[in-house]
């Protein structure tokens, strides 16, 4: 047997499907007998893990790993798993083994790390486990040598979405996982594509799939959502797409084939490609049921977008918080503040910037993150070689420190200035309680107008200094806050 486990990663009312080990369940069903233990949804997973194990044959425990909490929750599974059956390998897989293979390597309740996409990595591992075929062979797995040094096997080429089966949905209970939120009762997750065509140098998704981006066909998509409308009532969906729009053609395809299934949904996209759609395209969709979109706006400054690779222009982002307003639909623009090379230039030019965003389309979402590197096989974006020096074992990953770093909240960075930090965190909580998300789905409307009383004049007159009355606002009544949502 083999078994797919995904560590507790958030709260139960954010638990949404565990797509990345449904992805491996699509292709071991019907080849292998496996079982699914999701740690959102299950109270005592190390149990059911010991239980699984002591009464059938394991032949693999499949963990997919993202930094942060879920990668905490792994290690503590992994570690007593290997000290009651140590004769089960282990193998991580997802982001963090993927950014991170030697880190994750150096723990020895670790066997094995599989970078990148998973499903053909896993199907060939499972065989060499068997005696089938060698461990060397193996494109996108990293492992341990018999003399305990690390090997990393060639990368895997990419495959998109048609190249496998459907998410076995039948295999989980599907109706745990619709949640409700701002844009349905029912609200689902679904990844139509993977990967991402775009170099920008502070993010973790060209590292860990290239860059390249695979979309599956619009008839599958529809397909696949329909079933989930018709068969389980699903009438919300949050796409977890890197780039959810690509090419327009295929946009307006499937825009056509989704629309009269009324969902209401979020995706993620780029803000020059929103930039190219023709109003037709955009009235599509608005059509289709997009009610929010995501876009990674970074920065204030077009110089730093140029240093960023982000290939994006400050004045493209007003033109699609403008042309957005017009189609009723809502930018959620992010930002990550504190550029490496000037932070304190950044972060007054990007606050200013955010204040126009605000001014062109109120109703404009913004999250603001400080700016947090990840490994790069190049040089590192804004000359930070040798001023950051990532953890080397899962264990230090797991400390205060590291675990703020991973999760952008306060990290320590050596070139961000208190100050400068402070500023950041001070204007995030006057912006966030002067407009707060629409996404709070249990945010009375007494609150709301409490928040934007107290808020106003901080916004107004431009004085983010220690907004204590504010945090103990939003800590009574615990205002969600989209980028630690999940925590």
């Amino acid at each position: 047997m083999i078994l797919l486990y995904y560590p507790k990663l958030t709260k139960p009312k954010n638990r949404r499907f565990p797509l990345s080990i449904l992805a491996l369940a699509a292709v071991l069903e019907g080849r292998e007998r496996y079982e699914i233990i999701d740690g959102n949804l299950d109270p005592d997973p190390d149990s059911t893990l010991a239980r699984l194990i002591e009464t059938h044959s394991v032949e693999l425990l499949g963990v997919s790993v993202m930094p942060g909490p879920q990668m905490i929750s792994a290690i503590q599974s992994c570690k007593a798993i290997r000290a009651r059956y140590p004769h089960v390998p282990i193998v991580w897989g997802g982001y963090f083994p993927s950014l991170y293979s030697d880190a994750t390597l150096n723990a020895r309740y670790v066997d094995y790390a599989v970078r990148g996409q998973g499903e053909v990595t896993l199907l060939e591992l499972i065989d060499a486990l068997r005696g089938k075929r060698n461990v060397r062979g193996i494109a996108g797995l990293s492992y341990k040598d018999a003399f305990g040094m690390r090997v990393h096997n060639p990368e895997r080429p990419m495959q998109g979405p048609n190249a496998f089966p459907w998410i076995p949905f039948h295999r989980v209970p599907v109706a745990s996982y619709l949640r409700p939120s701002y844009f349905g009762k029912r609200t689902g997750a679904y990844q139509a594509s993977i990967g991402c065509p775009f170099q920008c140098t502070f993010c973790a998704v060209h590292e860990a799939y290239g860059s390249q981006q695979k979309m599956e066909s619009p008839p599958r998509t529809e397909a696949i959502l329909r079933h989930l409308v018709e068969k389980y009532s699903m009438d919300g969906v949050q796409f977890y797409d890197m780039n959810f729009f690509l090419r327009e053609d295929h946009t307006r395809e499937l825009m056509e084939r989704i629309a009269p299934l009324n969902l209401q949904w979020w995706c993620e996209a780029r803000i020059d490609t929103i930039c190219r759609y023709s109003d037709e395209t955009l009235e599509w969709i608005r059509k289709g049921g997009c009610t929010m979109i995501f876009f990674g706006a970074e920065s204030g400054s077009d110089r730093i977008l140029r240093e960023m690779k982000k290939g994006i222009t400050t004045e493209q982002t007003l033109e699609v918080g403008k042309r957005l307003r017009q189609f009723n639909i809502i930018p959620e623009f992010s930002f990550v503040v504190g550029n490496p090379r000037d932070p304190e230039t950044d972060t007054r030019n990007t606050i200013d910037f955010i204040r126009k965003i605000k001014r062109l389309n109120p109703a404009s979402e913004i999250i603001v993150q400080h700016y947090t590197p990840v490994p790069n096989r190049g040089q590192m974006y804004g000359g930070i070689d040798g001023k950051v020096s990532f953890p080397t074992t899962l264990e230090e990953w797991a400390t205060p420190q590291w675990y703020n770093f991973s999760i952008r909240v306060n990290p320590s960075m050596p070139w961000l200035k208190p100050r400068t930090r402070r500023l950041i965190d001070n204007f995030e909580m006057v912006v966030g309680s002067r407009w707060p998300t629409v996404q709070d789905i249990q945010a009375s409307q007494w609150s709301r107008r409490l928040l934007k009383a107290l808020s106003s004049w901080r916004y107004l007159t431009g004085v983010y200094t220690a907004p204590a009355e504010l945090r103990l606002a939003q800590d009574w009544i615990r205002l969600r806050r989209p980028k630690v949502e999940s925590i």
